[in-house]
């Protein structure tokens, strides 16, 4: 009997050995799906993404909560959730209307990156740039006004002509560290330099390649 019984308990060892070994050779060949990285190109939406990776669209930007979904620029890197689908390509005729911008001005309204956006009214500027150097952010570093910390969006005004908390949509300027055509920014700073019809664009980089902005001519849309 109690051979028998030892019998059956090395059967049974045999068996949940082969069973967890069989379970282990079947994770080893299951793909994982790590999170990958995308280079951003002209025209490239958080919905095109979703779309062409075949992810969920809240989990693609919950995955990117540092990327503003009207500021996605070329070359711009954005996470994509690991997910066991193929890319797919999305039409070429799709995302070359998303890159485009487009003012109707019989209806206050502006398109960039296949969003509408309602403005109230225009504001030509001359613009310059800065970056988060030490050398151009005085004693406080690199932080707006309100002490948060510069970023894509960022834009110093003279109140007295921009109020402070406006959101514009720029447009007209150009620099391989913006978003082309347009990007939405929020005037979250000042400067003593800055003013009359003046802004000034933080653009993440490093000081040269921001001095290569120089002056330049922009239409603001202020948005809604």
């Amino acid at each position: 009997m109690l051979k028998q019984l030892r019998s059956r308990k090395w059967s049974r060892s045999i068996k949940v050995a082969v069973i967890a070994a069989g379970i282990t050779g079947a994770l080893s060949v299951m793909p994982a799906y790590a999170d990958s990285v995308h280079k951003a190109k002209d025209g490239d939406t958080f919905f095109l993404l979703a779309k062409q990776y075949g992810v969920n669209l809240d989990k693609l930007m919950q995955t990117n909560p540092s990327i503003e979904a009207t500021n996605i620029y070329e070359g711009l890197s954005i996470t994509i959730p690991g997910q066991g689908v193929q890319a797919m390509s999305a039409p070429a005729s799709e995302v070359q209307a998303l890159s485009t911008l487009k003012v109707l001005s019989s209806e206050r309204v502006v398109k960039a990156w296949g969003k509408s956006f309602n403005y109230k009214s225009t504001i030509d500027v001359k613009a310059t740039a800065y970056s988060a150097a030490a050398s151009e952010n005085g004693k406080w570093g690199a932080v707006d006004y309100y002490g948060n910390p510069l970023k894509l969006g960022t834009i110093a005004v003279d109140p007295k002509v921009i109020p402070m908390g406006t959101k514009v949509l720029v447009t007209g300027h150009s620099h391989p560290d913006l978003p082309k055509n347009a990007f939405v920014a929020t005037a979250t700073d000042q400067g003593s330099a800055i003013q009359g019809n003046r802004i000034d664009i933080f653009i993440p980089a490093s000081p040269q390649k921001v001095s290569q902005f120089g002056f330049q001519d922009l239409k603001l849309y202020v948005i809604d």
